[in-house]
């Protein structure tokens, strides 16, 4: 694999083909983010990038297209100019594998940013490996807490400022919390929520079966999100900057103390059964009751629980560094960043 050499200003993109094909697109009409539509959002990025003077880019490629309408764009551009534009050469896998291997060659590029367009999924996964390089998140899969919903001029400007050193990093990024999950051996992350549900076998990933899950922690439960935190967030909302998380344990109709109704896919609220809840501090190890049954990380079952192995959840505040897009702005803003006498050279 050959790493591209280091440059002062230099963004890294990560486009997940696969984002936003999951279950829940036929069982709950949730949205869909074309191929098309990815390549165009990394175009109108590549447009902030050459108008902020930012010196380099380096991509993931892939073979659904992103990258294919991406090049044939560069082909026929107009202002403004585009920076340089490189892909990784990386054997793609068409697995998770192949966002691992990016995130590693572009912290060995030394980026200032890496741009993500994915869903939870994709961004934990990125998360695993991005180290202290912050990203800049953007939601292209069916229903996401954790990226930001944003036109991707917008957030490409951001990470320009940040690239280019006009904003310092202090006063645009915010570092958020994790969850590490313990089953036996294996350790895993989750950046929203972990769930435990009663499934015996991982099959379709996605959880959308309110009456299948069992335990849920949330490292965060926004009260407008869609998904599996919707769950926690109607019992108790949780802030991205709260320094706690927050568990629910779920019961059969004799054992309920209350029910709550979510949101936990696109347009079906169901009800949920509740047992217990409560706070998680930070640093302690939460066990997971369920006995058999798998684990669903940022809403994707990842780990198949033998009957009887013992797992536990930890809320980690030493997450991955993100982008605050209106932060960033703002500060521009304030600091007369992006304003000038005519004909400025930007």
């Amino acid at each position: 694999m050959r790493i591209p050499t280091a440059a002062s200003s230099v963004i890294g993109v990560i486009a997940n083909p696969a984002s936003g094909r999951d279950i829940r697109r036929l069982s709950a009409r949730a949205s869909v983010f074309p191929t098309a539509e990815k390549s165009s959002m990394v175009q109108r990025m590549l447009g902030a990038f050459g108008s902020l003077g930012v010196e380099r880019v380096l991509m993931l490629p892939d073979r659904a297209g992103i990258a294919a309408g991406v090049l044939r764009a560069r082909d026929h551009q107009r202002q403004p100019a585009w920076p340089p534009l490189e892909f990784l050469e990386l054997p793609l896998t068409d697995s998770a594998e192949d966002s691992v291997a990016a995130v590693r060659a572009l912290r060995a590029a030394r980026v200032r940013v890496i741009v993500v367009l994915g869903g939870d999924g994709t961004h934990r996964v990125v998360a695993g490996e991005c180290g202290d390089t912050p990203l800049a998140t953007l939601s292209s899969g069916t229903n996401n807490a954790f990226p930001e919903l944003r036109e991707a001029t917008v957030t490409g400007i951001a990470a320009a400022l940040i690239a280019t050193g006009r904003v310092p990093l202090a006063a645009a990024a915010r570092r958020n919390k994790l969850l590490r999950v313990r089953a036996g051996g294996r350790e895993d992350i989750a950046l929203v929520d972990v769930c435990v549900t009663r499934h015996a076998h991982r099959a379709a990933r996605a959880v959308w079966d309110a009456a299948r899950i069992a335990e849920l922690f949330v490292a965060f439960a926004e009260p407008a999100a869609i998904g599996l935190s919707s769950i926690a967030a109607m019992l108790q909302p949780v802030a991205r900057d709260d320094r706690r998380g927050y568990f629910v344990r779920c019961a059969a109709a004799g054992e309920a103390r209350r029910e709550v109704l979510a949101a936990i896919v696109p347009g079906l609220l169901a009800p949920v059964r509740v047992a217990e809840s409560g706070w998680m501090e930070p640093g302690v190890a939460y066990p997971i009751h369920s006995r058999g049954g798998t684990i669903a990380l940022d809403g994707e079952r990842e780990i198949e629980l033998a009957a009887g192995e013992e797992a536990s959840v930890r809320l980690d505040p030493a997450g991955p560094l993100t982008l605050d897009v209106a932060a960033t702005l703002a500060w521009a803003a304030r600091a007369g960043v992006m304003t000038g006498p005519p004909g400025r050279e930007w």
